[in-house]
């Protein structure tokens, strides 16, 4: 005879093999957020297979093809150096890829951990953490930005460095609340009489219930980061040239705006699809995962 023990593993492996199914069937009655994982995942696709897609060397520099059109040779034309800007674009992709997933994946661990110690810690440290994070979040992000890059020089790093700093204090924020508002429920208290730990009520309850506005955040975020990645390569203070990057593309599209369009197209085009894609998903992730707003199968 099986024991609750044996039993009990396969029980939750069938239920999470359940509610992912459910969350597909959801997601697919949700055409914005399919066109949105479309859209997310041709991003993705194009930045991790680069290399077999690019048809030329994005920085290599050809003498004779220099601002000319869009052409079976040359996708979306060339730049002024005479690099081909179809190459550009698609390798320029990895680069706020790169820097979404390295600066949400820091703030996201940092935060979760500042507001689960906000949310279960004594009083005096709570109203600490909140202080911090006010006063973060007090700052105009772009200003706090540059003010970093600036002292620390230009590098992705850097912009790593400033946009999981400022995304520390919103997903610390989500987790506190969370927490507190869980820590007051009355299953809780049960649990606790019933000599459940700190260690399982954290794992078992509070944190699967703040996975799902998380993702919704993220999903949010990762548009934002893009466009704060491309602005401030835009304004010189992120990669630095030679390296193909979609703000860079869009600075040097913005130079010879009188003689070409197609830089400010090809840099543009890619980050209106990133954010676009994000966007939906993050909706249909609200819709499917927030349950004031899901829908009955």
């Amino acid at each position: 005879m099986l024991s609750v023990e044996a039993i009990a593993p396969e029980a939750d492996e069938a239920i999470d093999i359940g509610a992912f199914r459910t969350f597909l069937r959801q997601l697919r009655k949700n055409r914005v957020g399919v066109l949105g994982a479309v859209l997310v995942g041709l991003v993705f696709a194009s930045a991790m297979f680069a290399p077999l897609i690019v048809t030329h060397d994005p920085i290599r520099i050809m003498v004779g093809p220099r601002l000319t059109a869009p052409s079976l040779d040359f996708l979306l034309g060339t730049d002024q150096l005479g690099r081909d800007t179809f190459s550009r674009v698609i390798m320029g992709g990895r680069i706020p890829l790169l820097v979404a997933f390295a600066s949400i994946s820091s703030a996201l661990a940092v935060g979760v951990v500042l507001g689960l110690i906000a949310g279960f810690g004594p009083r005096w440290l709570d109203n600490f953490l909140l202080l911090v994070f006010d006063t973060i979040r007090s700052f105009p992000g772009i200003i706090f930005a540059l003010a970093i890059i600036a002292l620390l020089g230009p590098s992705l790093a850097s912009i790593i460095f400033v946009i999981a700093i400022t995304s520390v204090p919103i997903y610390a924020r989500v987790v506190r609340t969370q927490a507190q508002a869980l820590l007051s429920s009355e299953y809780i208290a049960a649990e606790r009489s019933m000599g459940a730990g700190t260690t399982r009520i954290l794992f078992v309850h509070v944190l699967p219930n703040v996975i799902g506005p998380l993702l919704i955040l993220v999903s949010m975020d990762v548009p934002a980061v893009i466009a704060w990645e491309a602005g401030l390569s835009f304004l010189g203070m992120g990669v630095r040239p030679p390296t193909p990057d979609w703000g860079v593309i869009l600075n040097d599209g913005y130079s010879y705006i009188g003689q070409t369009p197609w830089l400010v197209i090809g840099g543009g085009i890619p980050i209106v699809l990133a954010t676009l894609g994000f966007t939906f998903l993050g909706e249909a992730l609200r819709d499917i995962l927030d349950p004031k707003l899901r829908k009955d199968l």
